[in-house]
């Protein structure tokens, strides 16, 4: 006589991942923050929610190191928050294989970017015009093979800082022979996107014509972080490291504009 012995697994819990992104208002604000940086208000009124719920589950994101958040540097009473979109991309190919080996995602190799199939036009504003717009503008020229027209401007603007050629140098892309622009220089022309990286000039941005995708990445100034070039150098490696991660998937959403992805950077009318 034989008996059949089942083998009880050890309960699983799902994958941090999966268990974040399932919830709906977290997986709006996902949503929302992977379209660019955003208020703790400005979350608010895009997922309908009230502000008490709206913190409670930035602060379950903020744990597993999905969401950061900084001060505003236009108004430090008000905080930015920044998808991880890196690590999303970790924690998702992850849970993949935690169901199965044969779900796992591959990542592509460090370093690679997909052909621009499109040609767009984006404009890149800071104050001084002096390192992080000078900086972006030249990572997606470079990033992007020539296939898309990239500038940059400030509202205040003053000479570039050297530490933003040195930094930019270690990468092979000269930036020694630019010049600040204001950006009066562009009012009138037209962008397919227009992507402020500083708080205040975010407020101050002006309309352009044909309804461009208004996208914000809230960056710190580096210059700040130091009184000599030396003490701030280290801060302007960390912008440009994270402008190129951030540059690196943005050329992912201009290629699925092209496709005709119904997911938009997201416009900033009413925001």
């Amino acid at each position: 006589m034989y008996r059949l012995v089942v083998a009880v697994g050890r309960e699983v819990s799902p994958p941090t991942f999966l268990r974040l992104a399932g919830h709906p208002v977290r997986w709006r604000l996902l949503s929302e923050l992977a379209r660019g940086d955003r208020q703790v208000r400005e979350l608010t009124e895009l997922v309908g929610e009230k502000q008490s719920l709206v913190s409670y589950h930035l602060g379950q994101l903020r744990s597993a190191r999905l969401v950061s958040m900084r001060r505003s540097s236009a108004d430090g009473r008000d905080a930015y928050y920044t998808l991880d979109l890196t690590r999303c991309g970790e924690l998702l190919a992850a849970a993949g294989g935690g169901l199965h080996p044969a779900l796992r995602l591959v990542s592509p190799p460090a370093g690679s970017v997909e052909p621009v199939r499109t040609s767009a036009r984006v404009l890149f504003l800071c104050t001084g015009n002096s390192a992080r717009s000078q900086i972006a503008e030249g990572l997606l020229q470079a990033l992007a093979g020539g296939r898309v027209a990239a500038c940059s401007a400030g509202s205040h603007p003053k000479r570039l800082h050297p530490n933003a050629v040195r930094v930019m140098s270690v990468r092979g892309i000269d930036l020694s022979g630019r010049s600040a622009k204001h950006l009066d220089t562009f009012i009138g022309q037209r962008f397919d996107y227009v992507i402020s990286l500083c708080d205040r000039v975010r407020e101050v941005c002006p309309q352009f014509p044909g309804h461009p995708d208004l996208v914000h990445w809230s960056m710190p100034d580096p210059a700040l972080d130091g009184d000599t070039d030396a003490g701030t150098y280290p801060s302007f490696e960390r912008l440009a490291a994270d402008l190129e991660a951030r540059i690196r998937f943005f050329l992912h959403v201009i290629d699925d504009r092209d496709d005709g992805g119904t997911i938009p950077t997201g416009s900033e009318s009413g925001a």
